[in-house]
This record gives structure tokens, sequence and C-alpha cells, in this order.
């Protein structure tokens, strides 16, 4: 298992800053307000030819008796527990304050592998005299550092990469299923990856909205291996007046373009709203491979003819994505989790599929003798040949006589066809209407 490192602190000394800084990534938000960092936030990183998994915690706050601060607390101890190294931050203009005595004191009796980062030295040369304050913590040499400027972060990076364990593999990753949670806010989205984890990884409150950041998480079953993207709830626009709110929004939908399957959850209890309609269609013109998981199933009430009723609604509200598939699940009990896993790599699988331009054409003849192609004044469509372009999503390139003949009904045609020869679950089809002899503009 690759190296973990988690970057530690009480609020506001920089950590986010830093943790943007090492992974190249605006990750984390970054804002002047103490406490936004509430979660665990991870990027796999590399320093030369070592690829370590680094964390960024939110800030600890010992004696705090807040309730999210409490569990931030938790949430950076958890963080502590699971890495191979921490880098303590502190910060050089207020000088060693109780809250770090206390955090110092924490990862002592943790035992663990500590590099002690001063930030906010933003001049080259001697360090202020301030800086020496430090030694104080007891955790060895301190390393003056910059994390806006970038100054000493290589020193910083180099210490860290010596203190790594001695069987650590620092080689890159194979490949991961890249999967995005996607939905309203407080729809069950964090439950869901706690369920599939079998941990408290992600805070869950009912207070909606508890969850900030696009979250990293790595999970394997079996040979499988998949990154669940834990994203905050998207809002209607209207309803974003803070800043840090409108981040988190930016943020769930750059974890939709990072991914490979998204899972757009639903709250049973509610059904399908504008808003839900609207998350998806973001995934759906990204190209990506979706399922609809319908959550809180277990607390419904429920006929022969409400997963029947349920199913419809989700078909009719989501009607632009009929290629993805509708489970019932429930983030709380563990109902169908382990099928949604099945599902998540299957319609990976699809998401990546090719076919040969022999099997694709012999579709596309078959196709045009069940169903004639259009014409109009006398001029009928001809599709000569077919070929598929690219994957993720599948993408196909259909030449022709005239794209004007090509009527959307008879290209929805084709698509079916396509689908029932070959699949395609879960994923969209593109397709590239070209005439022959022509160049697409």
């Amino acid at each position: 298992m690759k190296p973990i490192v988690a970057i530690v602190g009480r609020p506001n000394v920089g950590k986010s800053t830093l943790f943007n800084k090492i992974s190249g990534q605006r990750i984390s938000i970054v804002e002047d307000t103490p406490g936004v960092t509430r979660d665990r936030i991870y990027a796999d990183v590399s320093w030369l030819d070592k690829h370590f998994t680094l964390i960024d915690t939110g800030g600890i706050e010992p004696n705090s008796k807040d309730e999210i601060l409490s569990q931030m607390r938790r949430q950076a101890e958890l963080a502590i527990d699971m890495a191979d190294v921490v880098v303590l931050m502190t910060n050089v203009a207020d000088g060693v304050t109780s809250n770090d005595l206390d955090v110092a004191s924490m990862l002592l009796k943790a035992k663990k592998k500590i590099v002690l980062a001063v930030n906010k030295v933003d001049s080259i040369g001697d360090p202020p005299m301030e800086f020496y304050e430090f030694y104080n913590l007891g955790l060895g040499d301190p390393i003056a550092i910059s994390s806006t400027h970038g100054l000493g972060v290589g020193d910083l990076l180099d210490e860290i990469c010596a203190n790594f364990p001695s069987d650590a593999d620092t080689s890159e990753d194979e490949e991961e299923i890249k999967v995005a949670v996607i939905g309203r806010p407080n729809a069950g989205k964090s439950s869901l990856i706690n369920r599939i984890l079998g941990e408290n990884r992600v805070i869950v409150s009912n207070v909606a909205g508890t969850t900030r950041d696009a979250i990293d998480l790595h999970y394997e079953r079996g040979t499988d291996k998949y990154l669940f993207i834990d994203t905050a709830g998207m809002r209607k626009r209207k309803k974003i007046d803070e800043n840090v709110e409108h981040y988190s929004v930016v943020r769930a939908l750059a974890a939709v373009d990072r991914s490979d399957v998204c899972v757009i959850m639903l709250d049973a209890n509610e059904g399908v709203t504008e808003q839900d309609t609207k998350i998806a269609g973001y995934a759906h013109e990204q190209g990506k491979a979706c399922i609809i998981a319908v959550n809180k199933w277990d607390s419904i009430a429920k006929d022969t003819k409400t997963m029947k009723n349920f199913t419809n609604q989700v078909r009719e509200g989501f009607a632009f994505m009929a290629y993805a598939s509708v489970m019932f699940i429930s983030a709380k009990t563990g109902q169908c989790i382990d099928k949604l896993l099945d599902e998540i790599k299957l319609v990976d699988e699809q998401h990546k599929r090719r076919i040969s331009t022999g099997m694709l054409n012999d579709v596309l003849n078959d196709a045009m003798s069940k169903q004639q192609p259009p014409s109009d004044k006398g001029k009928r469509l001809k599709i000569y040949y077919g070929t598929q372009a690219s994957a993720e999503p599948p993408t196909f390139v259909l030449f022709c006589n005239s794209k004007e003949l090509f009527h959307y009904s008879y290209l929805r045609f084709i698509e079916n066809q396509i689908r029932a020869a070959f699949g395609f679950n879960g994923t969209p089809i593109n397709f590239i209407l070209r005439e022959k002899g022509k160049k697409e503009q």
C-alpha cells in the first residue's frame, strides 16, 4: 500500500494551501474562515519518483464542545491513525499556542513519524527569531515553509519521504474506477460511502451541507479497485449565498469531470425534483456512465406497485437518461449495496467498451433492412458505413449522403439497435454525422 501522509494542525494555519501546493490542484477549499475544511481530503501525489497519498484535515480544536468541530477532531484523529507520516502545521506569526502544544502531545501519544512545518515564513534567508520557539514542541527540527509561495516545500517533501516505512510501496497505482457520488444535500451520499467503506470516513450529519469538499476515498473489493469521490450536495443557484458554498458546487461539478461513473443519489422520501434532473443532466452532458440510486428505500411504506410507480416517476423525470439503471438502496441498512458495486463495475466496463468496425456495420445494415431510412422530396438517406471513434463515452462516426435527412428519430432508432446488439448499459452514446467526401467543419 502507498504511504499515507496527513497534514494536521489547529484551524487556519495554512494546511489546505499547503495541500493544494503539493497536489498541484485546487482540491481543498481555501478561505480565511477557520474550520472551512471539515472532512479529510485525499489526493494522490508524487515527489521525485515516490508516490503517496496526501490527506488534508480540518483544524483540530482539542477542547471544543461544538458538534461539527468535535467531528472534525475525530476525523483528524482517524487520519493520524491511518497515516505513516504526520505533518504538523504551525504558523510563525502566532508563535507556539496552547492548541499547538495539545496537538503535538496527541501526536506524540500516537507514536507516529512527525514532520514539523512552520508556515508563513515568507522571506528567503535566515528565519525570524520566532521560528526557534517551535523547538519547544519537542518534535525535532522544524522546517520553515511558505505554503502560499512554495518556499521550503521541497525540503519538507524530502523530509516526509525520508520518514516513509522501509517496506512502503511508492510505485504508481493500478487503474481504479473513479466514482462520483452526486445529488442534492442530505440525500445520503456520505452515508453510502461510509457503508461501503465500513468506517466513519466522511462526516455524516442531518445538517444539510455538512460535506463542503469533494473527498477521495479508496476502496478495494476482491481484485476491483474503486476511488469514491464524495461531493458536496448541489443546491439551486439562488440558495448559494456563501462564497464557500459556491466553491462546493464548483468542486462537485469538477468531481463529475474527474469521474468514470456517476452515482446520482435520490431521496426516496422526496421523489424526483428539478434539481435532481439538473445534476444528472450535467453528468449526462459530460458523457459519464450513470446509475440512479434511490436511497432511504427502507423508510418508505410499500405495496406491490410502489417500486414500479417510483421507477416510472424516475424514468419520466430522467427521460434523457433512459440508459441508466434505477436501483433502490438503503445506505443505513446496507440494502442492495453489493449490487450497486456490481453495477458500477458493469457500467464502467460498458463506458470503456470498443467494438470492431465490421461488427458495427453488420448491425447498421441489419437496422436499415428492418426500418428503411427516411427520405425527403425523393431523396433517401443512405448510411455508407460507421466506425467507433472513441470510448468513454462510446462515440460513433456515421458516414452518410446527407446529414439533413438524418432525422433525430432515426438516429434514436440506430442507437437502440446498437444497444440491443452490444449493451452499452449505463453509458450515453454519442454520434458524429459526416457526409461522405466532406470534411467536418
